[in-house]
């Protein structure tokens, strides 16, 4: 079929970066300076929760056990649990999405990895991190 040119489509969620760690629950965490680490919720978890309306995470301050619930993602349709992918100390609720700071939880929507990010911890146990898949092995949870 002369003229005829097909484009290679890759679904949306195989576009998942290679320098972060990945849950069967679909948060991700990105290993910083020392023990310091930022963690969110995949591209492929807020399409499929759609258009988040709120996150509430109360347990800044606290120690938590890998697979602890550290707080809740609310969208229009449901409510889902946030899971920590390691044990550590939550430091920081992400202000650019706390109600009354930022106050803007669609940035998890729209940048899932940058600035939609949910806490930053301080691992206790960086040798948890060699149990978290890589892109590719969550790629494949996925598709």
């Amino acid at each position: 079929m002369a003229g005829v040119h097909l484009k290679n489509h890759l679904p949306i969620f195989m576009d998942f970066p290679t320098n972060l760690k990945y849950t069967k629950e679909h948060e991700w965490i990105r290993l910083e300076e020392g023990n310091l680490a930022f963690i969110g919720i995949t591209n492929f978890a807020q399409e499929e929760l759609g258009e988040i309306v709120y996150v509430e995470v109360d347990t800044e301050g606290e120690k938590l056990a890998k697979e602890d619930v550290f707080g809740t993602i609310e969208a229009v349709k449901t409510t889902s649990d946030l899971f920590m992918p390691v044990s550590g100390e939550v430091l920081e609720f992400n202000p650019a999405l706390k109600e009354g700071e930022g106050d803007d939880p669609t940035l998890v929507n729209s940048d899932p990895y940058g600035k939609g990010w949910i806490i930053k911890i301080e691992l206790s146990d960086p040798s948890e991190l060699d149990e978290l898949m890589s892109a590719e092995a969550y790629t494949a949870l996925v598709s």
